[in-house]
């Protein structure tokens, strides 16, 4: 395997990808050992839901984790990265739901049963879906410790927890307000609600005083929850409502007569300053009828539909109530004034919904203690740490004001409530098993929020609450966990409440942030603006290295991403480079086998000097890619593979290649081998599949570079002097190079050039790097000397310590370069003269934009420039 013909001429990515993969996981590099001479590594991957196929955050955030992986494995550790996924509650039954709909049959056609065998089908094909698609973009996951948030091993964990809580007064059943989405009939927490802009009204109205004495004004942006309200409140120190305050009010269209009490959250300043309250439809009414023991009056049912509390209304939609019913009250002279007003609603993040305020009894998490916990340890050195670190105030900020979390659904997907009420005596019952006579007993209808289950992720994965469990004892706490800024409240958080409260521990180290993948534009992907990206199709063009190389390096931490097809394209060719400097390296290996690498012979400039390189990259890329800083990773890497090795080291070790010495051949065929071999483990966390390709091919040691050692900076093979030289014999090589262009000389007219060393330490700069003159400067005639004078009529360019002259008679004709001159700056005297006129012109530039007027000046600037330089070479050139 080591001549060309074992390399085809392209890369080919789909070959390459579709091959190695299975070689990956045949072989269980991907899997943990449990070796204790090894130092544990742990990452958990987010689960993703099982409602669909992945997208590009799913791709983006996955290529974050298999580097961090892929990178810890080869330095030593004994690296676990568990995968898994989420039953996803609300989303995976609406799916399920929709699909039934299809064919015209609901779930309480099915029922419960029947209905999760679905919802398990379901799963089962989408989680070979994201098995594919985890294949394809090539994730290093241990596939032997899968796991899914339904599984039996997760359902002890989620039920242990609840028990515990439960036992600890932490859980709680009782009747509050909560979000309640009436199209899936179920709770949301407050992070399921999204809020938009709606025009809307205020509806202003005169509650009749039930004494006759006169009215009082309130007013409402829902109308429709005015059936159910027990009281109207105003401010205790308001002078105008003080003689009001125990006497009562006449509901209208009810009749219902309810009192008016003193309450300090009525703000005085707005509106009239009394406020119409209604404990069963509004959370902060509800607290006020706390307060003053009102009555919880519920005028609609769970699908949003008046009830039989609403009289006349029953029957009717939330919002067909509304209109009928400010009809009545205009009709009844009560609403008064109807006022325009944008005010933000509540959605449901699933249906989309708009949220009702509902009272229902529900589970409830008291979170103070676990919030207490969770801003404690962040006060010292054990906290979680953010990175950036800036997300953190985010997550304070949401822990230190949070609310007790609402978490049943009334859903049949999920983990059920372990809870049982007695048939006869309503005994309510919580354990970890069923009760014995269980005929008596009915279990709770309800199932969890799916957070309740996904915050215990790091930890039942591992095999707890077995505290004995071997994965639990050496892979928990994780090291990091790589997430998207939009779930540090619904995911992070609840993780780290759970994991202190479970373990004693925080479940992770390190949480790596980052933001979403827009569009080009900036815009967020979505179906509506038809603007998404599917990673697959990325992958079937380009290969998934190229996708790949583009999500890890196109953005810095906690920053949103932008998708360009072009820059895929990039990293393609960026693959090809690569792979085109490796078939020549292995054309020109002559059979070198691993073992005859050999370092220690006489190596030229360009060998010191790439190693020192080498040395530096791997220093780089090691210490950003423990900072997680990827963008700086990835211009290490291809700033030193394409312009260090491709173009400069692989051009200048043909010399020796094509020569006769074959010391110096077999030391430049080491140098390559070695080189490439230590740059391709640096590249593979990034790009896995083309490194192995070629590592396979190269001289070698070991079954995969996916365990292959990570590089480590080597001292010994670092010369500072090699790449001062080298910097001097580039900086030759481009001037010279440039000259030739500006001059229109090809490279195979040979030229006389003759170099000014600044000293004679420089002139031995010069004479060690002369063969690399010779070969990239192709000079008829090389002249290198301290104090050499500058020949008339020539080129001239300056570097620090060189001067370098190339005479023009031997490069072009003087008079025709000349009169060519002097052409192009009759054309800059045109281009002066108009742009000046158009500035000269009082009225364009009072009232052409400053954007405009701005370019205009610019571009004066510009011709005048070129025309300076234009001058000088005539100058030159007739002296």
């Amino acid at each position: 395997m080591n001549n060309e013909t074992t390399m085809p001429p392209k890369y080919d990515p789909q070959a390459t990808e579709a091959k190695w993969y299975p070689y990956w996981v045949n072989g269980k590099f991907f899997e943990a050992t449990g070796d204790e001479n090894k130092k544990p590594y742990t990452i958990v991957i987010p689960p993703p839901n099982v409602t669909g196929r992945l997208h590009l955050g799913h791709a983006w955030d996955t290529t974050l984790q298999d580097i961090l992986i892929r990178t810890k494995r080869m330095q030593g550790y004994d690296a676990l990265w568990l995968p898994g996924m989420d039953h996803a509650g609300i989303a995976t039954q609406a799916k399920v739901e929709g699909k039934m709909r299809e064919e015209g049959i609901s779930r309480h056609d099915l029922g419960r049963e029947k209905f999760l065998e679905k919802s398990w089908e379901w799963k089962e094909e989408y989680a070979d879906f994201i098995r594919q698609q985890w294949s394809k973009l090539g994730l290093s996951l241990d596939y032997s410790r899968e796991r899914f948030t339904l599984d039996s091993g997760l359902s002890d964990a989620v039920r242990e927890v609840f028990v515990r809580l439960y036992e600890e007064g932490l859980i709680y059943r009782g009747e509050y307000i909560i979000n309640w989405d009436p199209q899936t009939k179920t709770a949301l927490s407050d992070i399921e609600v999204i809020h938009k802009d709606v025009q809307g009204a205020f509806y202003h109205m005169k509650y009749p005083l039930a004494d006759g004495s006169g009215h009082i004004e309130v007013a409402t942006t829902r109308p429709e929850t005015m059936l159910g309200d027990t009281a109207v409140a105003v401010h205790p120190k308001d002078e105008r409502y003080q003689h009001l305050i125990g006497k009562k009010v006449r509901l209208p269209i009810v009749g219902r007569e309810i009192e008016i009490v003193a309450d300090d959250y009525v703000d005085m300043e707005f509106g009239s300053g009394a406020v119409k309250i209604t404990p069963a439809h509004d959370p902060n009414d509800f607290e006020i009828g706390n307060r003053h023991n009102l009555e919880r009056v519920l005028v609609m049912d769970e699908g949003g539909v008046m009830n039989d509390k609403a009289g006349k209304y029953e029957g009717m939609d939330r919002f067909e109530c509304r209109k009928q019913i400010v009809k009545d009250l205009q009709d009844e002279g009560v609403l008064f004034n109807i006022e325009d007003h944008m005010h933000s609603v509540g959605h449901s993040e699933r249906s989309n919904a708009v949220v009702e305020p509902y009272l229902s009894t529900q589970w409830f998490v008291k979170m103070g203690p676990l919030a207490e916990q969770a801003i404690e340890l962040q006060k010292g050195e054990g906290k979680v740490n953010f990175v950036p670190d800036r997300f953190e105030k985010t997550y304070m900020h949401w822990i230190e004001n949070i609310r007790d979390w609402c978490i049943s659904r009334q859903l049949w997907w999920g983990h059920r409530i372990p809870a049982w009420y007695h048939k006869e005596t309503g005994e309510l019952y919580v354990g970890r098993d069923e009760p014995e006579d269980i005929e008596n007993w009915e279990q709770d209808e309800d199932v969890l929020d799916t957070w309740f289950s996904s915050a215990l992720w790091p930890f039942s994965t591992m095999g707890w609450p077995d505290d004995e469990a071997a994965d639990y004892k050496r892979f928990y706490p994780g090291d990091v966990l790589v997430t998207g800024y939009d779930i540090i409240q619904f995911w992070v958080s609840r993780m780290i409440f759970q994991g202190l409260q479970f373990t004693g521990e925080r479940p992770f180290k390190d949480v790596l942030i980052h933001g979403l993948v827009r569009d080009g534009e900036g815009r967020k992907m979505s179906k509506s603006l038809g603007n998404g990206v599917d990673p697959m199709d990325v992958i079937d063009k380009y290969g998934a290295d190229a996708l790949r190389f583009f999500l890890s390096t196109g953005s810095s931490p906690g920053h949103d991403l932008r998708f360009y097809w072009e820059k895929v394209e990039a990293n393609w060719n960026f693959g090809n480079k690569i792979w085109n400097a490796s078939r020549f390296a292995l054309m020109n290996m002559d059979g070198l086998k691993y073992e005859e690498i050999d370092l220690s012979g006489k190596k030229s400039i360009a060998d010191e000097w790439i190693l020192t390189r080498l040395q530096e990259t791997v220093e780089h890329v090691t210490k950003n890619i423990d900072a997680y800083e990827f963008g700086e990773v990835g211009r290490a890497l291809y700033n030193f593979i394409w312009d260090d090795f491709c173009d400069w080291y692989i051009e200048m070790a043909k010399l020796p290649l094509n020569g006769e010495d074959e010391e110096a051949k077999h030391t430049t065929r080491s140098v390559l081998a070695y080189t490439l071999d230590q740059t391709l483990r640096l590249l593979h966390p990034f790009m896995p599949f083309i490194t192995e390709e070629i590592w396979q091919h190269l001289p070698h040691e070991g079954e995969s570079i996916t365990v292959a050692k990570w590089p480590v900076k080597d001292e010994v093979l670092m010369n500072d002097q090699a790449v001062k030289d080298m910097e001097l014999l580039q900086g030759i090589i481009r001037s010279v190079r440039n000259t030739r262009a500006e001059l229109n000389v090809p490279m195979s007219k040979e030229v006389e050039l003759q170099i000014n060393a600044g000293n004679s330490e420089i002139l031995g700069q010069l004479e060690r790097g002369q063969s690399y003159i010779e070969r990239f400067c192709r000079p008829s005639d090389l002249k290198m000397a301290v104090d050499l004078a500058a020949p008339e009529k020539s080129m001239s360019s300056v570097l620090s310590g060189v001067e370098l002259y190339l005479p023009l008679a031997g490069l072009l004709d003087l008079e025709a370069e000349v009169e060519r001159l002097e052409g192009e700056r009759k054309r800059l005297d045109q281009e002066v003269m108009r742009v000046q006129k158009k500035l000269g012109n009082e009225g364009f530039v009072a009232k052409a934009p400053d954007a405009v007027v701005e370019a205009e000046r610019e571009k004066e600037k510009d011709y005048l420039e070129q025309r300076d330089k234009v001058d000088a070479r005539i100058a030159e050139l007739k002296n």
